[in-house]
C-alpha cells in the first residue's frame, strides 16, 4: 500500500513555496538535494505526489543531460548520467521528454486511471503497472530558450487536482531560476576542470583569478612528446590526426590523472602535467613514486593502442617522458584580458630539455637526480632508475645527468656518449 498523505490545506499558496525556493531553496547544496527538498514541500502543501523526475540538459564534452529520479518513501534521489548520443535513441524519442525538449511540446498530461493501451508512450503503462493514476509533465526553460523538463506522477485516485496543478506552474518560473543557478554554477566547475585541470579549476572558482597572483609549489614535474609527428601530420587525414592526438593523450593524461597527478596544458603533441608534493612528502618520495607509476601505466596503455593500430595498418606512435622535481611559480600569467594560470620556472625548463634526451638515448622513461634522490634508497623502491651520466642540454652551461626507468628503453635507440660526471670545462649545448 503506498504511504498515506497528507490532507490538502484549506488553502494553497503558491507564494509560499516560490518564497522558500528563493530564500531558502537556492542555498542547498546540490541538484539532488533541491528535488528532494521541492518534493517534500509539495506533498505538505497538499500535492498528492509520488513519483517526479527532472531532466537537465548540460553543456558539458562527454554528458548530454542528468537526470533525477525522486519516489516517495526512498531515502534518496536517483541521479543518472546520459551521454550524447543519447538524444537519437527509441528510449529517448519514445519518451515524454523528447516532444518537451525536441518537438518544444509546453505541457502533457494523461489521467492513467482511466486510459487503456495502447500507451502513447512506454513509461506511462509501466506507471499504470506500477499504480500511478496521473502523470504530467511540464518543460522548463532556462535563459536563451534551452529546454529542460520534468515530470509528477500521483498514485492518488483521481490524481491531481486543477489546484495541484496551477501551484507546479506557478512555482515553475522560480524553481526554473533557482535550478539555471545551480547548473550554471556545475557548467563553470566542468569547464575549468576540463580546460584547466580540477586542482586549477577549485583555485579559480574560489577567487584565486587576479593578474600576476601565484605561489611558490614544489612538485614532480611531467612532460611527455610524440616521436615523428611532423611527418604524420603531413600525411593524415585531419580526422585520424585528431583521432591518434586524443588516443594518445587519453593514454598519458588518463595514467597522470589516475595516480593522482592533474594535466597542466597540452601544447601541440606535448602534455605538461605536475604532481604536487602533499603534506607529510617533503622529501618528494610520494610524488615521485606516483609519477614513475603514472608512466609505467601510460606507456602500457599505448602499447596496447600500438598493437590495435598494428593489426589495422596504422602507424604506431612513440614517445618520450620526462621527470624532473623542482619548485615552481603556479599561478596567474598574461595579458589583460586573456590570463593562463601555469607554471613557470628552471624546473619547467629542465624537464622540457630532459624529454629531448630520451630519442638520443634510446629511452621512453628519463628521470633527473632530483626524481632519482627522492626515492627510497637501498633498492626499497619498487622502481629502478639506472644512471645513464650526464649530458649536455640546449641552454645550460652544465651536463644534466639523468636516469632511465627499467624495462622502459626506446625499440629504436639514437645512442649518444655521455659526457664524465660534472662535464667537460666549457661544455655546452650540441
Amino acid at each position: 500500500m503506498p504511504a498515506p498523505l497528507p490532507a490538502p490545506p484549506a488553502a494553497r499558496d503558491p507564494a509560499a513555496i516560490i518564497d522558500w525556493l528563493l530564500r531558502e531553496g537556492r542555498e542547498v547544496p546540490d541538484i539532488p538535494a533541491l528535488v528532494d527538498a521541492f518534493c517534500r514541500r509539495l506533498i505538505d502543501a497538499g500535492v498528492p505526489l509520488w513519483r517526479g523526475v527532472w531532466a537537465l540538459q548540460l553543456l558539458h564534452p562527454q554528458i548530454r543531460s542528468m537526470l533525477y529520479y525522486w519516489r516517495r518513501g526512498r531515502q534518496a534521489v536517483e541521479t543518472v548520467t546520459r551521454p550524447h548520443g543519447t538524444e537519437v535513441t527509441e528510449a529517448y524519442l519514445t519518451n515524454p521528454f523528447a516532444a518537451l525538449i525536441e518537438d518544444q511540446a509546453e505541457g502533457l498530461r494523461y489521467r492513467l486511471e482511466v486510459m487503456e493501451p495502447p500507451w502513447p508512450y512506454p513509461i506511462l503503462g509501466e506507471l499504470r503497472a506500477q499504480g500511478a493514476t496521473d502523470y504530467v509533465a511540464m518543460a522548463l526553460l532556462f535563459t536563451g530558450g534551452r529546454r529542460n523538463a520534468m515530470s509528477f506522477a500521483s498514485d492518488r485516485p483521481g490524481g491531481f487536482s486543477t489546484g495541484d496543478l496551477a501551484l507546479l506552474d506557478a512555482a515553475l518560473p522560480a524553481l526554473g531560476a533557482v535550478l539555471e543557478a545551480m547548473v550554471l554554477r556545475r557548467l563553470a566547475a566542468t569547464v575549468l576542470d576540463t580546460y584547466v585541470g580540477h586542482r586549477t579549476g577549485a583555485r579559480i572558482l574560489s577567487g584565486d583569478i587576479r593578474r600576476g597572483t601565484g605561489a611558490n609549489v614544489r612538485a614532480v614535474l611531467w612532460y611527455c612528446d610524440l616521436r615523428g609527428f611532423t611527418p604524420l601530420a603531413d600525411r593524415l587525414p585531419r580526422e585520424e590526426l585528431i583521432a591518434l592526438l586524443n588516443g594518445y593523450f587519453e593514454s598519458m593524461g588518463g595514467a597522470v590523472e589516475a595516480h593522482g597527478g592533474e594535466i597542466l596544458k597540452f601544447v601541440g603533441d606535448a602534455m605538461l602535467a605536475l604532481f604536487p608534493l602533499e603534506d607529510g612528502d617533503s622529501d618528494g618520495a610520494r610524488a615521485a613514486a606516483a609519477a614513475l607509476d603514472a608512466a609505467t601505466d601510460a606507456l602500457a596503455r599505448m602499447d596496447q593502442q600500438n598493437a590495435e593500430r598494428a593489426a589495422w595498418g596504422q602507424p604506431v606512435l612513440e614517445c618520450g617522458i620526462a621527470l624532473h622535481l623542482g619548485e615552481v611559480m603556479y599561478g596567474n600569467i598574461g595579458s589583460a584580458t586573456r590570463l593562463d594560470f601555469t607554471i613557470i620556472g628552471p624546473a619547467v625548463n629542465l624537464v622540457t630539455r630532459i624529454e629531448g634526451l630520451c630519442e638520443r638515448l634510446g629511452q621512453r622513461v628519463l628521470a633527473s637526480a632530483a626524481v632519482a634522490a627522492a626515492l627510497p634508497p637501498g633498492g626499497r623502491s619498487r622502481h629502478v632508475l639506472a644512471p645513464l651520466g650526464a649530458h649536455p642540454v640546449k641552454g645550460l652551461r652544465d651536463p644534466v645527468a639523468v636516469f632511465g626507468l627499467a624495462g622502459t628503453a626506446h625499440p629504436h635507440p639514437h645512442p649518444h656518449p655521455a659526457l664524465p660526471a660534472g662535464g667537460a670545462p666549457g661544455a655546452g649545448p650540441p
